[in-house]
């Protein structure tokens, strides 16, 4: 097979060329619709009963993450000039494409009782803009005097203002997200100027717009910053600019076939898939470096080109394939699971990783066939020593001081398994952004004025049409209120017992001392005063909008709202299931209410448990898809053993850096362990086949067949290892915690990986294999892989001879 291939690549190169630079040019016009996302409610599984009810929540009460917050502490805006400033600053993000509603101190109703139409009345505070410093101070204490907006829009404690914008959710899951952002920014940033009052954003609605931006431009930064630094290692390699250009030309194709195939998919990009074309680059290089490695070495001892280039094809054509296979077990994995952005994450890249392999085993064979063959100069690295050195004492180790190797192994082992104890499972909603980021130092403010911005909520249901008009119901809600209230990290809740606490403290013309719910006797007035109040003009009619917002319309269910500080998955599991759940389980045992949490933040926890979980179902999955590819090879049971015993001693050293440095486990850390084991198996494929080659040409002698294997095949497979290396290394600049992570840990394990696979896995076949019989089956599929380059070639040769005849091989010699 591999040999028609090669022959139909050399004949046909022109036109293999000409139909991958179509397919690039189409993929390149899709790739121009690659649309950005990041959205939370990706990590849940659709078929969650926890996401099922989620979605109910959403149908009947809105959304709960699309609310962006301004925030200020500044007294200097009560200054009448500042103040009016703000008022504009609000009525213009009121007005922007794609903000549905502002709520702000200059936007306040006030809820007056009408003793006429026995109704209520909603009119603003501020009419008109305040003329005077005396006008404005009087409407403050209005404002001051309205119980429902205290620790809402104005803190009590700090003074310090919020201002919040809701998002039309058509335009927060679109591409016109950003165009919005930067409009509400732009005129924040004019207020800024005017006025020297510092402004402060958060959020769900900013930080989806601001990961998304850092996604783009990472993805971008990354790309090429990966072809760079693969480039020159690829120079320092092959000392020809030919061996730099063209598999960047390969790479650089890929990476538009991945952007094209995201669209194709119906996918978007986000914080994983934006990392795919980088990781493209870096694992598409070693394609390019096993071919043209080949190519030297065959040309050098052939001096034919097309003969050199032929047994390229031919004789490492399998094995490259079945390490691109390994490779991408490492993410197929992904595709198996229900959560979308893992799925799309594995399916993108599992595809790529092929595409990658297609694209280069034509275009480097086609087009270096076409080129001058290379001078001896550019052949030189061939002879390079620099790791003679280190393989001889690999060896000496192998060989002489296998105890040594496994007591070391042993004691690293242990040494790991203390780190993993250490390890923490914990993740924030804006984790992967740095510490010392703008986002985060704006929720820090927010958080400490407001105990945060992230949406929490309840779901109330009394089982029954207008149970919540029921003053025994609303007393029990009233009673869970008050215990929210007094925990530090939730805002003040929002709800239907609160407005008809504002509705009250209305009845009694302001007076906040009756800011409570209404006894038996009032409790009829003011509903039908409620009742009244429907239509009675625009304002009127934004009350019973924003009340139909807190109770579903049969009067059975009711919402409660607050926020909430972004205190990681740890502290909120404690506080949930040590305080809050508890307590709201007491009120509301034998009531006939159930009570749920439920929320964006809920969902967004949950989801990183979930993930981990799916992760460690994952791993599984992925070392038997690596066991099932090496039985494929090898057909030997043994050999499976042989080649995951190393990786899984990787795996778990890597674990224990994890540990020592105090690197949680979290979803963007867990994944790196499948990724790796699929990436770090391809080192013990190329090292047992090629042991497996030496066994036969050695008369099975085990000792001399590890030691040619290290010597011949150890240079490679180090190589390999360092490009892979300096490229998952330019990850560690990210301003992506998991991203920088993925590049530290990901690196960390190719080093390890040359200890297991060049020093554990040598030692185990001298002790384990004895030479007697084959390590693998006659008739295994491995069994033509030839990295000695020992074997002529006659029947290749024959069909060279034939491509003269046709006029394809053109004036070069047989």
């Amino acid at each position: 097979m591999w040999e028609r291939l090669a022959y139909f690549i050399i004949r046909f190169r022109l036109s293999l060329i000409a139909v991958l630079a179509v397919i690039t040019v189409f993929m390149a016009w899709k790739a121009k619709d690659v649309e950005m996302t990041y959205d939370f409610a990706q990590v849940v599984s659709p078929n969650d009963p926890d996401m099922i009810y989620f979605q109910d929540f959403k149908k009947t009460f809105g959304e709960d993450g699309n609310v962006l917050v301004l925030g200020l502490q500044d007294s200097s805006v009560y200054k009448l000039g500042n103040f009016n400033e703000f008022r504009r600053l609000t009525d213009t993000l009121a007005r922007i494409e794609g903000v549905n509603g502002v709520l702000s101190v200059s936007k306040l109703l006030n809820i007056s009782k009408d003793t006429a139409t026995n109704s209520f009345r909603a009119t603003p505070i501020f009419g008109t803009a305040p003329r005077t410093q005396a006008e404005l101070d009087s409407l403050m204490r209005v404002v001051n005097s309205v119980e429902f907006y205290k620790g809402q829009l104005i803190s009590p404690v700090t003074g310090a203002t919020l201002l919040a914008l809701t998002m039309d959710p058509k335009y927060l899951n679109s591409s016109r997200r950003q165009a919005v952002m930067n409009n509400i920014l732009g005129f924040s940033t004019q207020f800024e100027k005017k006025t020297g009052i510092k402004l402060h954003y958060a959020g769900l609605p900013y930080v989806r717009s601001t990961m998304t931006s850092k996604v783009a431009s990472e993805m971008k930064f990354f790309t090429i910053l990966a072809m760079v630094v693969t480039g020159l290692t690829l120079l320092v390699f092959f000392r020809t600019w030919s061996a730099v250009v063209f598999p960047l030309i390969v790479v650089g194709v890929t990476v538009v076939w991945c952007i094209g195939s995201i669209v194709l998919l119906g996918f978007k990009i986000n914080l994983l898939t934006g990392l795919i074309p980088s990781i493209i680059v870096v694992i598409g290089i070693p394609n390019c470096t096993y071919l043209l490695s080949r190519y030297h070495y065959d040309y050098r001892k052939s001096g034919n080109q097309m003969l050199a280039m032929t047994r390229v094809i031919r004789k490492i054509g399998l094995v490259t394939l079945m390490n691109n296979t390994t490779t991408a077990v490492g993410f197929i994995v992904f595709a198996f699971t229900d959560i979308a952005i893992l799925y799309q994450f594995g399916l993108v890249a599992t595809v790529n990783i092929f595409a990658a392999f297609v694209i280069s085993f034509i275009l480097i064979p086609a087009v270096f066939s076409m080129l001058p063959p290379p001078t001896p100069k550019q052949l030189e690295h061939l002879d390079a020593k620099p790791l003679t050195k280190l393989l001889e004492f690999f060896d000496h180790l192998v060989l002489d001081r296998r105890p040594t190797v496994y007591v070391a192994a042993l004691v690293l082992i242990a040494g790991a398994a203390f780190g993993i104890s250490r390890i923490e499972s914990v993740s924030y909603m804006v984790d992967d952004l740095p510490k010392k980021s703008s986002v985060n130092a704006d929720l820090a403010f927010f958080e400490s004025h407001f105990n945060g911005v992230m949406p929490l909520e309840f779901e109330v249901d009394t089982h029954k049409k207008r149970g919540l008009l029921k003053l025994k119901n609303l007393e029990k809600i009233d009673q869970f209120e008050k215990f929210l209230r007094t925990q530090p990290e939730l805002s003040p809740p929002v709800s239907l017992v609160t407005f008809l606490k504002a509705s009250t403290q209305a009845f009694y013309n302001g007076d906040p001392q009756f800011f409570r719910l209404p006894d038996n006797s009032e409790r009829p007035f003011i509903l039908t005063a409620l009742a009244n109040s429907k239509g009675a003009g625009n304002e009127a009619g934004m009350n019973s909008k924003l009340l139909r917002s807190f109770a579903d319309s049969t009067g059975q269910k009711a919402r409660i709202s607050l926020k909430i500080a972004d205190i990681g998955s740890q502290n909120l599991d404690s506080l949930m299931n040590k305080r809050i759940l508890p307590e709201m389980n007491r009120i509301f045992k034998g009531s006939g209410m159930d009570i749920r949490p439920t929320g964006t933040t809920i969902i967004f926890t949950k989801g990183n448990e979930y993930i981990i979980h799916t992760l460690r179902e994952s791993l599984f999955l992925a070392f038997g898809l690596v066991g099932l590819v090496v039985l494929i090879l090898f057909r030997s049971a043994r050999t499976v053993l042989f080649a995951l015993i190393p990786n899984a001693v990787t795996l778990v050293l890597t674990a224990g850096i994890m540990g020592f440095f105090n690197i949680p486990l979290k979803p963007s850390t867990a994944l790196i362990f499948v990724i790796a084991l699929g990436i770090d198996g391809d080192n013990s494929i190329h090292l047992l086949a090629k042991f497996r080659q030496e066994m036969a040409l050695n008369g099975n002698r085990v000792r001399e067949a590890v030691s040619v294997t290290l010597s011949e095949a150890g240079t490679s497979m180090i190589y390999t290892s360092i490009v892979l290396f300096v490229g998952f290394s330019i990850f560690a600049f990210s301003e992506f915690g998991g991203t920088k992570a993925l590049g530290l840990l990901m690196s960390a394990s190719l080093l390890i990986t040359n200890f297991s696979n060049l020093i554990l896995l040598p030692a185990m076949l001298i002790t384990f294999d004895h030479g007697k019989g084959n390590l693998i089956d006659n008739n295994a599929l491995i069994r033509h892989y030839d990295e000695s380059y020992h074997e002529e070639d006659d029947d290749a040769e024959l069909n060279l001879a034939r491509m003269r005849k046709e006029g394809d091989v053109g004036t070069y010699e047989i």
